[in-house]
């Protein structure tokens, strides 16, 4: 299962093989494809085709000029590109410097603080299913930066939102949604129970997400990071505090995984 810069890659291959393109031209666009210098940064284009994630911006700690630059090289190249811990000041900014005359949409959420842009090239076709639970309101903003990274790699996600632990008939009233997934990413705070409760009930990974959301015994997460860790749940896999992108990095790798086997299973 290729993605649509992967099939770009072959076809450039075969216009070569067959003549159509000579092989000077090929190497003008391919010129960049390892690293892409730019003073202030140095793009690995060739990222998604090594891992299967292409190359995403974080924004904390960058300039505006510096994050719209980055953008302008990463567009056109058959993948949306993703950009996380990002201001809605700073967002503004690079609106304006790279939105005027250009073709394309942008999407941008405060509470999770990404933003994705796309340039019209065609977005990865779904797969898989992806479910991702977030055990209160206060967790949304990790548990959707998770949800829009996968959804930004091309697969299709779910939400189930406020099933924490206080009130378990919630998570089981969403039982069925949980246990369709290929994946789960699990969100939680407090006492960061939740993953353990859900991989209880289910037969696919869990990836669980500790947020810093909490009282002040929580110590900004480390509290629900450690139950994480100490999970007696099989199947739990725990990511860094409030990291939603990197939760998301697995699953979408995970779900991929778990759809080239279905395919191959498939064949005669």
């Amino acid at each position: 299962m290729k993605t649509p810069y992967e099939q770009a890659i072959a076809s450039l291959l075969q216009d070569v093989a067959s003549g159509q393109v000579p092989p000077e031209a090929a190497l003008s666009r391919l010129r960049d494809l390892p690293t892409d210098h730019m003073g202030f940064a140095q793009l690995d284009h060739h990222r998604v085709l090594r891992t299967g994630v292409p190359e995403v911006v974080y924004g904390e700690g960058k300039e505006p000029d510096q994050i719209a630059a980055i953008v302008e090289r990463l567009k056109g190249r058959g993948h949306p590109v993703l950009i996380t811990r990002l201001s809605a000041e700073v967002f503004a900014l690079c609106r304006e410097r790279l939105e005027a005359g250009a073709v394309g949409e942008s999407s941008f959420d405060p509470g999770s603080r990404t933003w994705i842009w796309t340039d019209g090239s065609p977005l990865p076709a779904p797969i898989g299913n992806i479910v991702v639970a977030c055990a209160g309101t206060s967790d949304l903003p990790v548990a959707e930066e998770a949800a829009r990274t996968a959804e930004a790699f091309g697969n299709r996600v779910e939400r189930v939102v406020d099933v924490g632990v206080a009130g378990l008939h919630r998570t089981l009233a969403s039982l069925d949604t949980l246990r369709n997934a290929t994946v789960l990413i699990v969100v939680a705070g407090m006492e960061g129970a939740l993953p353990s409760v859900i991989a209880g009930l289910v037969a696919s990974p869990v990836i669980a997400v500790p947020t810093s959301v909490g009282y002040g015994s929580s110590f900004g997460g480390l509290a629900a990071l450690l139950a994480m860790l100490n999970s007696c749940a099989p199947g739990v896999t725990v990511v860094n505090i409030d990291n939603g992108f990197g939760a998301a990095c697995a699953a979408s790798l995970i779900n991929r995984g778990s759809a080239v086997v279905a395919e191959g299973t498939a064949r005669p």
